[in-house]
């Protein structure tokens, strides 16, 4: 799990710290903005590379059944002409041991005869010789077979052991992710229609909350029931320590012209997330390394349209909740 910090936006420092803040001190936390970005990006790709390998897997899984139903169709037609050859090399030895008892029986005649009898069986002879070297290819080329079909056999039943791990622990994940948005629903039940939703999306519980429940328009500070909403979420959150908690603020495309610290949407976005992430570490014993806060400005709207009830959609607060993916991970890099 990556660690979750505070992110404000450069702008927002320099007017914060301008008067007092080395340049030393400035760059580092410029520094610090930019990783925390980066690990954002990182927890967001996460699931969807999961995804993509189970994929991968399943295709070749797919393919290797594939492939022991045509050696055990190969394995089946050598077999069947192993058994031919078989019967018509015991019908050769049939008829050798027939000229036998004809050349014994015509030892006596004359030579002529003789030297016929004995030349036909020859022939016979060098024939049950090719036949027996043919068996004989036949059979190194089925024991080949059959070795390389037992291998392909013990590969394909290890695939299917990995491939029902992996459901295993997908299905595990899919079910705390559901005990989890029961969790924050159940806690949450009196704000349902409060400008609050939960919901589930590629992996991850969505905590949603619009601005009318938290701040007064173009400010970061939370109001009362905001806070009441945000503190029972935090109880929520604090009895499930193996999920990442993503605090991320969203902007409508009206731009702010400030004069004070907040300058601009971004410094807006940013800094509401950093507050709830303050409240919600004051109200719970949350370990603050599973906390990321960042803001997207207007930049990830929910509808794009310029209406004024899409707006009010974007100008809202996503708490974005993920499990910890370290064994899904481990095995598909085992793969």
């Amino acid at each position: 799990m990556k660690k979750g910090i505070f992110s404000l936006s450069v702008a927002t420092i320099i007017i914060c710290l301008s008067s007092c803040v080395p340049q030393n001190k400035l760059t580092e936390e410029q520094n610090k903005n930019k990783d925390l970005q980066a690990q954002a990006t990182a927890a967001k790709a996460s699931n969807q590379d999961c995804q993509t390998k189970l994929t991968e897997v399943q295709s070749k899984y797919d393919k290797d059944e594939k492939d022991v139903l045509g050696l055990k169709q190969d394995t089946s037609i050598s077999g069947a002409s192993y058994r031919e050859l078989t019967s018509r090399y015991d019908k050769l030895n049939q008829l050798n041991e027939a000229l036998l008892d004809k050349y014994n029986l015509l030892l006596k005649g004359n030579e002529a005869d003789t030297r016929k009898i004995s030349g036909e069986l020859q022939m016979t002879q060098d024939d049950l010789l090719k036949k027996q070297d043919q068996l004989n290819a036949l059979q190194i080329q089925l024991d080949k077979e059959k070795a390389h079909l037992d291998s392909l056999a013990a590969r394909l039943k290890d695939r299917e052991a990995r491939v029902a791990q992996l459901e295993s622990l997908l299905k595990q994940k899919d079910n705390a992710l559901d005990s989890l948005k029961k969790a924050i629903t159940d806690a949450l039940v009196g704000f349902a229609n409060k400008g609050i939703s939960v919901y589930e999306k590629n992996g991850k519980v969505y905590v949603s909350m619009e601005e009318k429940l938290l701040f007064p328009s173009g400010s970061t500070q939370v109001q009362p029931d905001g806070i009441t909403a945000l503190k029972q979420l935090a109880k929520a959150l604090e009895s499930n320590p193996d999920i990442g908690i993503m605090v991320e603020g969203h902007t409508d495309d009206v731009p702010m012209h400030g004069n004070g610290d907040i300058k601009d949407n971004w410094d807006l976005s940013v800094m509401r997330a950093t507050s709830i992430v303050k409240i919600l570490l004051q109200n719970a014993n949350i370990n603050p390394m599973r906390l990321t806060a960042s803001g997207v400005s207007q930049y990830d709207p929910v509808d794009p349209a310029t209406t004024s009830d899409a707006r009010k959609k974007n100008r809202r607060t996503d708490i974005i909740l993920t499990p910890k993916l370290n064994e899904i991970l481990k095995l598909l890099n085992n793969q």
